[in-house]
């Protein structure tokens, strides 16, 4: 019985034996996963070498160098046109400010010479005619306003030369009608003051009185109580 026994453990028929490795799960995983990065390494240190070989990389590095030059060049030209764009504003601002200030001088200029051309016209009127001598009265114009305001405007010379100066004062009377009754007023009520070298323009606004009518104006220049000259305007019914 031993004998077939013994036997049967050396010959073909004798069972399987199974040897397995005493190294743990842990440590296999671990292996592997070296293994496996080392061949990732490797397949990517390949490829990468393939691309230098074939000069893929350097057309890339030169690509990107190009574009970024040209986005350079454009950044630059950018800047400079909206540097162009700032400069040709102001300058549109500063043009348009000098033009206004141009056109408002103008229209002073133009204002200024309007008024020179009636400040002539009105000396050249107020000029006597004659050469005389003493204080008198030049031109007196007047202009009714609404009805309720009277506008006056006159020139009072000296025509004598080396003529001290004169100091009195000048009156307007106002002579119409009231409600339908004749009116006389003087105003101002106690005249204006006057000083006269040689010539002296004077004028003014004056308040009518209510429902008055003014058919004539009279200027006068007095010295104390003596009348030194005096000129009358009648009133045009169109200007009232």
């Amino acid at each position: 019985m031993r004998l077939r026994l013994l036997r049967r453990r050396l010959t073909i028929s004798a069972p399987r034996v199974a040897i397995r490795s005493a190294l743990p799960w842990p440590l296999r995983w671990v292996a592997l996963a070296l293994v496996l990065g080392f061949c990732a390494s490797l397949a990517l240190w390949a490829f990468e070498f393939g691309k230098s070989i074939a000069g893929f990389d350097r057309v890339s590095r030169t690509e990107f160098l190009r574009l970024q030059s040209e986005i350079t060049t454009l950044r630059d030209q950018a800047r400079q046109r909206q540097t162009v764009a700032s400069t040709a504003e102001s300058l549109l601002a500063t043009e348009r400010a000098a033009k206004e200030s141009l056109m408002a001088q103008v229209r002073q200029l133009e204002a200024d010479n309007r008024t020179l051309r009636g400040d002539l016209g009105f000396f050249e009127k107020l000029l006597p005619a004659a050469k005389t001598d003493g204080l008198a009265i030049r031109a007196l114009q007047v202009e009714v306003l609404g009805g309720i305001q009277l506008r006056w405007q006159a020139l009072v010379i000296q025509s004598a030369r080396n003529a001290p100066e004169f100091n009195g004062r000048l009156e307007l009377e106002l002579a119409g009608m009231q409600s339908g009754r004749p009116w006389t007023q003087i105003l101002p009520p106690q005249g204006q003051a006057l000083q006269v070298r040689q010539y002296r323009r004077v004028g003014g606004l004056l308040d009518l009185p209510p429902h008055a009518v003014v058919k004539t104006v009279t200027a006068r220049v007095l010295d104390g109580a003596t009348v030194r000259t005096t000129q009358t305007m009648p009133i045009d019914p169109a200007l009232r």
